[in-house]
């Protein structure tokens, strides 16, 4: 299921300066990115294993702790 926000943005890029629509889905990617770590981060300190968070995500449990796991 698409949200809301990726629709308006799938549609916004449809008729903008290539350029500036590339800028603003970089943003929008950073801040997804954003959002992704803090609620990992948040899963994590609820006690949710790293198995659980990644099928949540639908990657595999070592992508999702390299990614996010302590270094």
């Amino acid at each position: 299921m698409m949200s809301d926000s990726i629709r308006t943005a799938i549609a916004a890029a449809d008729g903008g300066e290539p350029l500036a629509e590339l800028r603003r889905l970089a943003a929008l990617r950073g801040e997804l990115a954003r959002a992704e770590a803090a609620q990992v981060r948040r899963a994590r300190a609820d006690g949710y294993s790293w198995v659980a968070i990644a099928g949540a995500l639908g990657v595999t449990r070592q992508a999702v702790h390299k990614k996010y796991g302590r270094k």
